[in-house]
């Protein structure tokens, strides 16, 4: 999933792509309340943001840190949610998170919200551990961040 990322010194990248992350600190800080606003400050049009805006970020700690929520299927039989729980803290995720509902057919859906920035493994490598765990009848990324 990260292997379609680069980070790229800003000098070598042409000025929209600066622009574009200018515009979107405005947004966020409250400087400029219209993207309209915001890009005839920076000098840029509409449609170049537009076009670049969600493909184009500063890095920052908040970029590094990761969030990311997977959805189980899981036996309704003891221990099955501590031995996921187990496989994530050794995985090194930090668990932000979990949303169980009853049993119905023997099968809890849980919701684990989970923070993988100290993860040392891809989030699919993850996912493909927890689904051979004994009772995890399904097991799915549903968003990462």
């Amino acid at each position: 999933m990260l292997n379609n990322y680069l980070v790229v010194n800003k000098e070598v990248l042409p000025d929209i792509f600066v622009k574009v992350i200018e515009v979107n600190e405005m947004m966020e800080k409250g400087t400029c309340s219209q993207v309209s606003d915001a890009v005839k400050k920076v000098g840029i049009s509409r449609s170049a943001y537009y076009k670049y805006k969600d493909h184009v970020h500063s890095v920052s700690k908040s970029n590094l840190e990761r969030k990311a929520i997977v959805a189980f299927s899981l036996s309704h039989k003891k221990g099955t949610l501590s031995e996921v729980l187990y496989i994530l803290t050794q995985m090194k995720c930090n668990i932000i998170t979990i949303n169980q509902n009853i049993p119905i057919r023997n099968q809890a859906k849980v919701t684990i919200s989970i923070d993988v920035s100290e993860m040392e493994l891809e989030v699919e490598r993850l996912i493909s551990e927890i689904s051979t765990i004994s009772g995890v009848s399904k097991c799915s990324l549903i968003a990462i961040e």
